[in-house]
């Protein structure tokens, strides 16, 4: 059995996390690592970057509103689409990024 399916057996799964700069940004806690990150791009300028990160638990995503009075809000983990492997969690974000032939690039970020 393979590593992957050993974390998933015991709750670990993947989900795709969105920080919009200036708008809002997403907080990573205890039971959520950060995996991979990719700064989406639009006609050459950023607009977001996804973080792929491993859940391994239930819990409560932290949400700051960055765009007028700091708000915070917790959006409960159950309501994340969840991934069982990595691979479908990028093929997801590449679905995500893709648009017909609009100049849209995901572009993979050194951590």
């Amino acid at each position: 059995m393979t590593l992957q399916r050993l974390l998933v057996k015991d709750f670990a799964m993947y989900v795709i996390l969105t920080n919009k700069p200036g708008f809002y940004r997403t907080e990573l806690c205890e039971g959520l690592e950060s995996i991979e990150q990719y700064d989406y791009l639009f006609c050459g300028r950023q607009r977001a970057r996804y973080v792929i990160a491993l859940l391994t638990k239930p819990l409560k995503v932290k949400i700051v509103d960055e765009a007028g009075p700091e708000i915070v809000n917790f959006v409960s983990s159950k309501f994340l689409e969840k991934f069982e492997t990595l691979e479908l969690a990028r093929a997801q974000l590449e679905d995500l990024a893709s648009f017909g032939s609009v100049n849209i690039e995901l572009r993979k970020v050194n951590q």
